[in-house]
């Protein structure tokens, strides 16, 4: 197999660059507009006090959103995070860290995010396969450790892993190495898939091996099977029908908040407004995560990053989720939780 010219060094930069390119993007539908809600003509509700507010990690959020997991380790994925983290702040919302791995090998620390977003939830990233190691343990607490953070997120990537040319495939050990970071109770464990679904089993399965939360990051947004096989030449044929696989995030979501319904939900996957993050939590989400859509307005121009672009959409997010909340004649989210809404024109 003969690689693209692809230096070890820069892969997490070209990763940026290709989970930009339209080219990689899914070929099939967001599977958010099955779902519809009912209007209420008559709101009786001041949009200008609705409350979105809600409590994530021991914090108060302005709404329930995170700042999506996206990249780390080098010098440009660190002015990213550093403007990903400046805008959480700021808007009083949560924010993931890409894996962390690539800065823990190399020595780098990204301490310095905690100081300029002291007072939201900060998430840290290190990959299964990286937990699964002899020394994944002492990797986790470090990454914890370095941020400050107030839970680490172990990202499931089978499918990315398989088509990655530098990718690892032998996922034996990782349940229990996740089951052995929940009882060393560094700091509340969340385990989420990149794209392809997290099922309704493996979702409870996860949930019994003590974890505080899953994220079922559904197929529909960012493609890292589309963007690993950007990076191939010689074999791409044999990914090719894989590059859609995966389960939809409406589907993964419903089962999983069936299955687990006292358990806490993050849904991401393909959310692409304020209206499908509302449809998302209706569904059963306690927060909603976006990844790629917050990577696009921070670097739609000059691939600069834009702190002041990316608040305006965060703005712009909020605002309508207010007006999902407005619409359906729900003052805060407790009330929204309960409003009517159909899947495929039948009643949830």
């Amino acid at each position: 197999m003969t690689l693209k010219s692809d230096p070890a060094a820069n892969r997490k930069d070209a990763h940026i660059d290709l989970a930009l390119d339209l080219m990689t993007n899914t070929d099939s539908s967001n599977s958010f507009d099955r779902m519809d809600f009912v209007h209420s003509a008559l709101p009786e509700v001041n949009l200008a006090s609705i409350d979105l507010s809600t409590e994530f990690l021991g914090r108060h959020l302005s709404a329930p959103m995170i700042i999506g997991a996206m990249t780390g380790g080098t010098p440009r994925a660190e002015a990213i995070n550093q403007a990903l983290a400046m805008v959480a702040q700021d808007k009083k919302v949560a924010f993931a860290v890409g894996s962390q791995r690539a800065a823990i090998e190399n020595k780098q620390t990204a301490a310095n995010l905690r100081n300029l977003a002291p007072n939201i939830p900060i998430i840290s990233n290190l990959g299964g396969i990286q937990l699964a190691r002899s020394n994944g343990l002492d990797f986790a607490k470090e990454a914890i450790e370095d941020l400050q953070a107030d839970a680490i997120a172990i990202h499931l990537n089978p499918l990315q892993e398989a088509i990655q040319p530098e990718g690892e495939c032998d996922w034996r050990g990782v349940r229990k190495a996740i089951a052995a970071l929940v009882r060393a109770d560094l700091a509340p464990v969340i385990v989420k898939e990149v794209g392809a679904g997290i099922s309704a089993g493996i979702a409870k399965d996860l949930f019994d091996c003590g974890v505080a939360a899953v994220d079922i990051a559904g197929f529909g947004g960012t493609n890292w099977a589309r963007i690993e096989s950007n990076r191939r030449v010689g074999d791409i044929a044999t990914f090719e029908p894989f590059l859609d696989w995966g389960m939809p995030t409406v589907e993964c979501l419903i089962n999983a908040c069936n299955a687990c319904p006292n358990n806490l939900i993050i849904a991401s996957g393909g959310v692409r407004h304020g209206l499908d993050a509302m449809r998302a939590y209706r569904l059963g989400a306690d927060i909603i995560s976006l990844a790629g859509p917050m990577l696009k307005q921070l670097l739609i121009s000059d691939k600069k990053p834009s702190v002041k672009r990316l608040g305006a959409f965060v703005d712009q997010l909020k605002k309508q989720m207010n007006l999902t909340l407005f619409l359906t004649g729900a003052q805060n989210l407790c009330v929204f939780r309960e409003k009517a809404a159909l899947i495929d024109n039948t009643p949830l």
